[in-house]
């Protein structure tokens, strides 16, 4: 019984932090949840079901300016292959502190001989169009 009370709940969890991002339409760190979902949700709880979604490739992990991390909707990678990637780059505004993905911006990297590429991530610090 208590197996199914928690797969509802982190089923719930699940929706709820996918509907947020949709929203939101920029990356948000997990205090970001915490706050928003206020007391409804415990902190663990949204850990588990942001590190599920990430596992499901619903959800992809952003390294901040500050060293944080903050989670974006994956919507251009192919979420049914195990690795899947993000070469898209995301920028980060200086004003507001948005993160963004913006998805049809691949840049090419040319890697040396030898060297073999497992994850990309490429941030942008700058002003959005709406702080300029």
């Amino acid at each position: 019984m208590g197996e199914k009370i928690k797969r509802e709940r982190n089923s719930f969890t699940k929706t709820e932090i996918i509907a947020l991002l949709s929203t939101k339409k920029s990356a948000l760190t997990h205090k970001d949840f915490q706050e928003y979902f206020e007391k409804s949700i415990d902190r663990v709880t949204i850990y588990r079901a942001l590190d599920r979604l990430v596992e499901e490739g619903k959800l992809h992990k952003i390294a901040n300016l500050e060293g944080g991390i903050q989670y974006a909707l994956c919507k251009t990678c192919a979420h049914e292959t195990p690795n899947h990637d993000h070469d898209h780059i995301h920028f980060s505004c200086k004003i507001c502190k948005k993160t963004i993905c913006l998805e049809n911006n691949t840049p090419k990297l040319d890697l040396p001989d030898g060297f073999i590429a497992e994850v990309k991530q490429i941030l942008i610090s700058g002003i959005c169009p709406n702080c300029k």
